[in-house]
């Protein structure tokens, strides 16, 4: 109980200020989601091209209970992390010595690598998965296979990033080969859910849609990869948006050499920390592989491989010795609870990744969105320049320009993000906003009906229609 005790405090130490959090980036399209707003949404969120079901039905508890008030949705998050430490160190104590298992635990509690899935609302679905692939790996130890097939599939409906977790448990015990088996079918089957619903979402950033074949994506995971083992071991640097782009094809080919070098030291090293690394690497292949998305990396990928990587940490400590563990974690924790503070507001993030990030466009938008104007417009412009044939260039200084009150302004930068980008729903949405400003409603209310015939799921549109309807 004292150990349970420990790691909980330390799990609030770190990310106990998560709670004053706001939301950020993706976390408001939770409010532009019908079957996250709607009293019926509970079954909506179960169709068949809703990927992460399980993950969708909490964000609607969370807003039948709370509304929009992040207080309760950063409240669930914690509460998962928190589970994830105190499961972790029920399995890991059942193989490691148990000071080994407590530190490991301990820094998968603290670590700054799990900051970002911690704070960011987002980012529950791998809290979630995480939660019932641990759920699974203490069934697998308690020689309940099929139950632990169970607890797998609740964390693919959660989210399809765990899908090589049973490599790792047949990296503890190959035995156990049929329920191993079927989890490797049922992974496959929800990578095909997840291709079927890129297929048929408008915009969705995955697979295709995003902008990057497979081969390109693949040959920048090498680099990726050594970035979070760097993390790992030196933890800083992490931000919002990392510039990861990609490589030429020798730096590309020489990252995944090194890649390999470090899986083979693992597998050599099986008996001891090495199947630890080797598991972490494993837990990356989803995220890290053939399958593209349009974010190359994102720090909140490595909350799942930190299972991995936090034991290796702690037996290479154990190796000097056990104190050294102690003075580790606390540093972890003050780095984690910087990383909290600059997670606070969306202003203190979007500049650290603008400072992270300098030649990369997104952080400058998303930073003009909340900064005020004289910093927006001065970010703007440096964007216009780094991609003037950009639509979210233009978009996002129309909605600079109309909540500055600039209407007239916002509708020439709308029309020029439709010019580039005739097809988007957004774009038309952001027009219509414009026109009814400046009281030119008949045409706003074709842009919204336009908006609606691209996407009909595109609730602001919905929302603005029904507001111009009504006046």
């Amino acid at each position: 109980m004292r150990a349970r005790l420990l790691l909980l405090a330390a799990a609030l130490v770190a990310f106990g200020a998560s709670l004053g959090g706001g939301f950020h980036f993706d976390d408001y399209a939770i409010f532009a989601d019908r079957a996250l707003t709607s009293p019926g949404g509970w079954q909506q969120v179960w169709r068949v091209a809703q990927t992460r079901p399980l993950t969708y039905l909490t964000f609607w508890l969370n807003y039948r209970a709370g509304g929009d008030s992040a207080a309760g949705y950063h409240a669930v998050n914690l509460l998962l992390h928190i589970c994830a430490v105190l499961l972790l160190f029920d399995c890991l104590r059942r193989v490691l010595p148990e000071r080994a298992a407590l530190a490991a635990a301990a820094i998968f509690a603290v670590h700054p690598a799990q900051a970002e899935a911690v704070n960011y609302v987002w980012a529950r679905s791998i809290l979630l998965a995480t939660v019932f692939c641990l759920l699974a790996w203490r069934s697998w130890q308690d020689r309940r296979p099929w139950l632990a097939v169970a607890w797998f599939a609740a964390g693919l409906l959660s989210k399809e990033e765990c899908a090589a977790f049973p490599l790792v448990l047949l990296l503890f015990d190959r035995k156990q080969w049929k329920p191993a088996a079927a989890m490797l079918a049922l992974a496959a089957a929800a990578a095909a859910r997840v291709a079927y619903a890129a297929a048929v979402t408008p915009g969705a950033p995955i697979a295709q849609a995003a902008g990057i074949t497979p081969l390109a994506y693949l040959l920048a995971q090498g680099a990726v990869i050594l970035r979070y083992l760097r993390l790992v071991v030196v933890p800083w640097g992490f931000t919002v948006d990392p510039d990861a782009r990609v490589p030429s094809l020798l730096p590309g080919l020489a990252a995944w050499v090194a890649v390999a070098a470090v899986a083979g030291i693992a597998i050599r090293r099986r008996r001891y920390e090495g199947r630890w690394i080797l598991g972490g690497l494993l837990l990356l292949i989803p995220s890290s592989s053939l399958f593209p998305v349009a974010d190359l990396a994102a720090d909140r990928r490595l909350y799942l491989p930190m299972l991995g990587f936090a034991a290796a940490l702690a037996l290479l400590l154990a190796r000097w010795r056990q104190v050294v563990a102690v003075p580790v974690c606390v540093v972890l924790a003050l780095l984690s609870i910087g990383r909290t503070q600059v997670w606070a507001s969306e202003q203190s993030l979007w500049r650290e990744a603008v400072r992270r990030a300098p030649g990369k466009l997104r952080p400058k938008l998303q930073l003009a969105r909340v900064a005020p104007l004289a910093e927006a417009l001065p970010l703007l412009a440096q964007a216009q320049r780094m991609a003037p044939d950009d639509p979210d260039v233009a978009a996002t200084t129309g909605i600079v320009l109309l909540g500055a009150g600039k209407p007239d302004e916002a509708l020439a930068e709308f029309g020029r993000a439709l010019a580039l980008a005739p097809d988007n729903a957004r774009h038309y949405n952001n027009r219509g906003t414009a026109l009814a400003a400046l009281g030119q409603f008949a045409a706003a209310r074709q842009d919204f009906v336009r908006a609606l015939e691209i996407d009909p799921d595109l609730e602001p549109a919905r929302d603005n229609l029904r507001r111009l309807e009504e006046k």
